[in-house]
C-alpha cells in the first residue's frame, strides 16, 4: 500500500509517506506558511521513496478539528490530489492523530487543542492495542467547562494544555500520569490511522471527504468574549 498523508490542522504543517511498511514524513512548525509548505513536502516524500503520484493508493488527511484555514487547506488539497488520481480519501481526525503520540501506559488520552478566543478543541480516547477508540464525542468550549467521562488515570496532550493547564488539571480526577503541551497533531499518526481504514476498503470519494470545525464561528462579539472570560 502506497499511502500519502498531510495535516494542516495547526501552526504544525506536516506530510507522510507510507510505503508498504517504511513510513517517511516531512513537518514544520511554521503558522501562515502551510500552503506554501505542503504541495513540496509532498512531492519530496514521492522523490524520496521513488514513487510517482500515480503509484499511491490513497489520500489521508487530518479533517480537524484545528484553526479554520489549516483544515480547509489540508481537506481541499486531498481532495485535489484524489480526485487527479482518482484514488479515494480517508479523513482522519486531528484530535486522534494528536492522542496517538500519547505513551502507551494503559491511561485514557485527552487531546487538546488550542481553539484560540479562552477555548479548546479537546477529544477523550482509550487506548486500544496500537490504535485508539473514541470516550467521548469531539468537544470546543471553554476549558474550564470541559467534561470528562468517568475514568482513572489520564494522558494529556496538546496545546491545549501548555496553553490552559491549570483549567484542565482541575478538570480531571488527579495529577495526568503524563503531560505533554508542546505537541501537535502530525501526518505520521494521520497515515497509522488511516491505513487499516483504507485497506479494509473504507475510504471516501473525495467530495464526501470533509472538513470538521466543530465550532461555526471564527469571531465573538465583544459581550460574547467578556462572557467566555467569566469565571
Amino acid at each position: 500500500m502506497n499511502l500519502l498523508a498531510i495535516e494542516t490542522s495547526t501552526e504544525c504543517c506536516s506530510a507522510a509517506l507510507l510505503c508498504g511498511e517504511r513510513l517517511i514524513a516531512r513537518s514544520e512548525l511554521a503558522p501562515r506558511r502551510h500552503a506554501a509548505l505542503l504541495l513540496p513536502m509532498c512531492e519530496g516524500l514521492l522523490a524520496e521513496a521513488g514513487l510517482s503520484r500515480r503509484a499511491l493508493d490513497g489520500i489521508a488527511v487530518g479533517r480537524g478539528p484545528g484553526a479554520f484555514t489549516g483544515v480547509r487547506l489540508a481537506v481541499a488539497a486531498a481532495q485535489g490530489l484524489a480526485l487527479a488520481l482518482d484514488v479515494p480519501v480517508v479523513p482522519v481526525s486531528s484530535l486522534a492523530a494528536l492522542a496517538l503520540q500519547a505513551p502507551q501506559n494503559g491511561a485514557a488520552v485527552l487531546a487538546a487543542i488550542d481553539a484560540r478566543m479562552g477555548e479548546v478543541y479537546a477529544g477523550c480516547f482509550t487506548q486500544a492495542g496500537h490504535g485508539l477508540a473514541a470516550a467521548a464525542p469531539e468537544w470546543v468550549g471553554v476549558a474550564a467547562a470541559l467534561e470528562l467521562p468517568d475514568g482513572g488515570a489520564w494522558n494529556v496532550i496538546g496545546s491545549g494544555w501548555a496553553t490552559y493547564p491549570a483549567e484542565l488539571r482541575q478538570r480531571l480526577p488527579a495529577a495526568p500520569l503524563w503531560a505533554a503541551g508542546e505537541r501537535f497533531p502530525q501526518a505520521t499518526e494521520v497515515a497509522r490511522l488511516a491505513a487499516p481504514r483504507l485497506a479494509a476498503g473504507e475510504g471516501l470519494d473525495p467530495a464526501a471527504a470533509l472538513p470538521v470545525y466543530l465550532r461555526d464561528k471564527v469571531a465573538l462579539t465583544l459581550d460574547e468574549q467578556r462572557a467566555a472570560r467569566a469565571p
